[in-house]
């Protein structure tokens, strides 16, 4: 026999396949394969090299198996009884007609009234196998005409990540902005600015707010290279290699949909990422067991887990014959700095064409009002933020938190879920800041200043997934025990009413010396 299946991982042997030509000498190999490692996704391989040559094969080996355990399975698709059994037909993901509706029934069929079957005409959409991947696209998030900051944020670290890629791989990959708006040129060109290579737009007056649909189709398309020539043609691969989100309420939604559209996954709410290789036992990922795989330019991507304590990396790894591209994620805001802008940057910005449905717009905001403007918190050098150990006198614990925070040059307040949720009464103007605004943590803002000051906050796994990114964390509080103590740079056991008036106090003489708070001598401060 010139080909010993035993020799080849399934990969391989799916790639030594495409040589054979000749019938009866697959029907050799899969015999051998039968009687040997017996292995679900060779089988598999020769079977689809056999039905490209015309022939079905000998079925025996996949008729009612049931080894499928730590294998990859093909994907059918089931839509309703009549169905069963059958495989859908895949959608060519390059065909711009791929949602179009089949013909009707075959003659003679009785006519369907549309209830019975409602999912008849449902096609799965497949990733692509072996596709071409290239480029880190970044989707730039407007608002009021503006890029918002995170969409600044990000470009900056896919800059960094894909220059760093360049000098490990030796290939230059290039970074992508694609946005979507009303009169947003002027933004592409900003994105330039900003890091990114290329900037692509869709520009349509109907597209001034964010809408679901039409956002979704159109990221979609611009992410297949789907359009007219003069809109793809700077581009000669299938799909990004990566694509970056904002997680921000409509970046998570967005993310999600394309993520979903584009048949791959997503990590939401990561706060780093880098790409390095990753050797895998996984046979799911590997084909088979007790083989191991290295996946090279891979995107590892970290969250902070539900304790608030750990982070969890998250890989977007392909399975044997099934492509999961884009490796997506969607970003904190506040997690990176944006780089310098330089406006003399040189790079491609690229109208996208694609025809609109109507029926994408069914919606129509007739009238609006504009809620007065928030306090964003991230982006400033210091904040100072109060929790619940001002109880013993809210109004004073607050004008002292704000003292100190006048002593900064770029400082605001922010404070904890316990006094938005508390019974606290606050006297004059001070009440203003106890607002749910104001709030950092989980379901609040994520800051991540040079300087953290933590006064009367014991530290609870929600708050600490709002601030854990700051540069240094100094708290100040009465509980020696308390479990902001683990992840502060510096601790200060005492009573923020008699500490924050002498830290102000430092800091507007401008004789702060921290490593003294911090040298564990004992005493009420250390």
């Amino acid at each position: 026999m010139a080909l010993d299946p035993d020799e080849y991982t399934a990969d391989e042997l799916g790639e030594e396949l495409e040589t054979l030509d000749d019938v009866d000498e697959l029907q050799t190999v899969l015999e051998a394969e039968q009687a040997g490692k017996n292995r679900k996704t060779a089988r598999e391989a020769i079977h689809r090299r056999l039905e490209a040559l015309g022939e079905a094969g000998d079925a025996e080996g996949l008729e009612g198996d049931t080894e499928t355990e730590g294998e990859y399975e093909e994907t059918k698709e089931d839509v309703g009884d009549e169905a069963e059994g059958e495989e859908v037909e895949e959608v060519d993901e390059g065909d711009e007609d791929a949602g179009a509706d089949d013909e009707s029934a075959a003659e003679g069929e009785e006519e369907d009234d549309g209830l019975s079957h409602p999912t008849r005409d449902k096609r799965h959409v497949r990733a692509l196998d072996g596709g071409e991947y290239a480029d880190m696209w970044v989707f730039c998030e407007t608002q009021q005409g503006a890029l918002l900051e995170v969409s600044r944020e990000m470009l900056g670290k896919a800059r960094e990540l894909m220059d760093q890629f360049e000098d490990d791989y030796g290939s230059e990959e290039r970074v992508v902005a694609f946005l979507m708006g009303d009169d947003c040129e002027n933004l592409a060109e900003e994105c330039i600015a900003y890091g990114a290579d290329v900037a692509v737009y869709h520009d349509d007056t109907r597209l001034e707010r964010f809408l679901h649909k039409p956002y979704t189709e159109i990221a979609a398309h611009m992410a297949r290279g789907q359009g007219t020539i003069e809109s793809t043609d700077w581009r000669e691969y299938d799909e990004p290699r990566y694509v970056l989100f904002p997680a921000t309420n409509n970046g998570r939604d967005l993310s999600a949909k394309v993520q979903a559209e584009l048949d791959s996954g997503l990590a939401s709410d990561c706060s780093d990422l880098y790409i390095e290789e990753n050797e895998v036992s996984n046979p799911v990922k590997t084909g088979e067991p007790g083989v191991k795989k290295t996946f090279e330019k891979v995107l590892h991507m970290k969250r902070p887990d539900f304790s608030g304590f750990e982070y969890s990396t998250i890989l977007c790894l392909d399975n044997p014959g099934r492509d999961f591209h884009p490796q997506g994620a969607s970003i904190i805001p506040g997690s990176f700095d944006p780089i310098e802008p330089d406006y003399d940057r040189e790079g491609l910005v690229i109208e996208h064409d694609m025809e609109l449905d109507e029926d994408w717009f069914r919606v129509e905001i007739a009238e609006h009002d504009r809620l007065e403007a928030g306090i964003d918190l991230a982006g400033h050098e210091v904040i100072v933020c109060l929790g619940r150990g001002i109880a013993d006198d809210p109004t004073r614990g607050m004008e002292l938190g704000l003292d100190l925070v006048d002593a900064f040059e770029d400082a605001e307040l922010g404070i904890t879920r316990g006094i938005v949720t508390s019974a606290y009464q606050f006297e004059g103007h001070v009440e203003e800041y106890s607002k749910e605004e104001r709030q950092i943590g989980e379901t609040g803002q994520v800051v991540a200043p040079d300087l953290y000051i933590a006064a009367g906050v014991s530290g609870a796994v929600q708050h600490k997934v709002g601030m854990d990114e700051s540069d240094t964390i100094v708290a100040i509080n009465t509980d020696p025990d308390a479990r902001i103590r683990d992840f502060s740079d510096y601790y200060v056991e005492g009573d923020l009413f008699e500490v924050l008036p002498r830290l102000t106090a430092a800091v507007e003489s401008g004789e702060t010396r921290l490593e003294a708070v911090a040298d564990g001598s004992g005493g009420e401060e250390r």
